[in-house]
């Protein structure tokens, strides 16, 4: 059998890549990290001529690609009309997370000979834009630990998704600590009724029974959860069919500890079905 999986693994330096591609390799990918843009079809090739024994393959193809990066644009284009499955995950945080952590590693950004770091990393995300327009799946790690980022691509990945299923992520999260970066799809629920402002439901999430409750009986919180979840219905089999793989839906409140987490389960509840994974994440739950 021929190679079934090539997962692209893409984004900003001190993101993640290593990390993530380490997590690959454990979960049964052959691994290359920097291949040169012009090897990947003749590595491709090989592949489908070594008699099946690679089966799921990630690279990491980054900035480092230099003038070659381009045409990783062009190839991933033409890579999607293969037989295989082709994914393309991209990474990215904030930049003052960045920063920090160029600081602690003491490593160099590959573009950092003859620039200030800011302005090296401003560089890089614009020659990156592109390649993040084209990622079916975008994570932005800025308030992750290294083993939540592995459990991230772990619970994603583990299965080698196929073209055929969508993969959605509904994401909870509070403004206050900044909009998530990997949003594809973004909804405002600030303009319910706050739950914090109850004595009793302050330390509460909305996951609590009494919050759910509460929520429920307010009727913008009902025809809020009905329309969002009816466009997505709407949504959800045209990106499916356009060929995406991975779609985030990020619900924003102020705190992210009661309606956003709220509105993101009951959405869930309305989601689910066996023709698409849904996952569930709270950003800025208080457990």
């Amino acid at each position: 059998m021929s190679l079934q999986n090539l997962a692209v693994v893409t984004g900003m330096s001190g993101s993640g890549k290593g990390t993530v591609l380490k997590t690959f390799e454990d979960l049964g990918f052959f691994c290359i990290d920097n291949l040169p843009v012009p090897l990947i079809p003749k590595f491709v090739e090989g592949i489908n001529v070594s008699g099946g024994e690679v089966k799921h393959a990630a690279l990491v193809i980054d900035i480092r690609a230099g003038e070659r990066l381009p045409g990783l644009e062009r190839l991933i284009g033409e890579l999607r009309k293969s037989a295989f499955h082709v994914f393309v995950l991209y990474l990215e945080a904030r930049d003052e997370v960045l920063l920090r952590r160029f600081s602690e590693t003491r490593r160099p950004h590959p573009l950092s000979s003859g620039l200030p770091l800011r302005e090296a990393m401003r560089t890089e995300r614009r020659r990156l834009r592109k390649l993040r327009e084209l990622a079916d799946y975008t994570i932005d790690t800025s308030d992750l630990t290294v083993h939540q980022m592995r459990a991230m691509v772990i619970e994603r990945f583990r299965k080698h998704p196929q073209s055929s299923e969508l993969n959605v992520n509904l994401l909870s999260f509070g403004y206050k600590n900044g909009i998530p970066l990997e949003a594809d799809l973004l909804f405002d629920a600030r303009f319910l009724p706050n739950p914090y402002f109850v004595p009793r439901f302050k330390a509460m999430s909305g996951r609590d029974k009494e919050v759910i409750k509460y929520l429920r009986s307010f009727p913008q919180t009902k025809e809020f959860v009905k329309r969002v979840g009816d466009l997505l219905q709407y949504l959800l089999p045209n990106y499916q069919r356009e060929g995406k793989s991975y779609l985030t839906v990020a619900v924003g409140c102020t705190g992210g500890h009661h309606r956003s987490v709220f509105v993101v389960e009951e959405l869930a509840k309305i989601l689910k079905n066996r023709k698409r994974a849904i996952h569930i994440r709270h950003r800025d739950e208080k457990i």
